[in-house]
């Protein structure tokens, strides 16, 4: 558990570590390069670098919080990877269930998988569930997201490494936009973010925008149309109101 410096979470919970690169996405992964720098300094869960891995020992840290957090669930693998068991998963699941005052966020690219699963997990209403979709040629993850039973629905179009006009955002809940960032980031073109916050707008769908990304992500900001974008789903704020 971390306190985390997302634009769009509060805290990162890693009950699984690894990953392996499945599309054009994954290119220049962080949670790989932190994996091996977490490896490097002794860290004993990093031990095996970026090699998929459970934590058992992990499960029980949200029992630990005194207030509310909004968590993003495995910041540092996918938590739907083929070598995660799915007892395992039901495990994951079982936590962010009994646990109904955190909003817990998991993100895949294996969204295949998830719905292959989604059948055998119980969906309460603060687990929200999303895909990572960079460009047109994994355009199919919101199909198989939007068939799953998750009560929230969101997309990372981050790093955005093209444009995604005509978008099908029925049933989606939350659209997250991000460059690229690193030190060699892939560029982002404005028309690509202002046609996809156009989208969400005349969708009704939540629309935050992250970075501009770059080499130097700090200095390239996150305002799009002089402005920042940080909607977030209606349901956060029926639970903020409900607190």
């Amino acid at each position: 558990m971390a306190q985390s410096s997302i634009e769009w979470t509060e805290m990162t919970w890693n009950p699984t570590t690894g990953c392996t690169k499945i599309s054009a996405g994954c290119k220049f992964c962080y949670a790989e390069v932190m994996s091996k720098r977490l490896k490097a300094m002794g860290i004993d869960k990093y031990k095996d670098g970026f090699k998929v891995r459970v934590h058992p020992e992990a499960l029980n840290i949200p029992y630990t919080w005194k207030s509310s957090k909004v968590v993003f669930v495995n910041s540092m693998s996918d938590l739907f990877h083929k070598d995660i068991p799915l007892d395992f998963i039901k495990q994951v699941f079982y936590i962010m269930n009994d646990n109904p005052q955190h909003v817990f966020q998991v993100l895949t690219k294996r969204a295949d998988r998830l719905l292959e699963l989604h059948k055998h997990l119980k969906w309460t209403h603060n687990i929200w569930m999303g895909v990572s979709v960079e460009d047109n040629r994994v355009i199919e993850r919101i199909d198989f997201l939007r068939k799953t039973k998750a009560k929230v629905k969101f997309l990372s179009l981050e790093p955005l490494i093209g444009p995604l006009p005509n978008l099908n955002l029925k049933k989606i809940d939350w659209v997250i936009v991000g460059g690229e960032s690193g030190h060699k980031p892939r560029p982002m073109k404005p028309e690509w973010v202002i046609d996809i916050q156009e989208q969400c707008k005349k969708a009704e769908v939540a629309f935050f925008f992250k970075q501009w990304g770059g080499r130097n992500k700090k200095a390239t900001g996150r305002l799009l149309n002089g402005r920042t974008y940080d909607e977030m789903p209606e349901i956060m704020e029926i639970e903020k109101g409900a607190k």
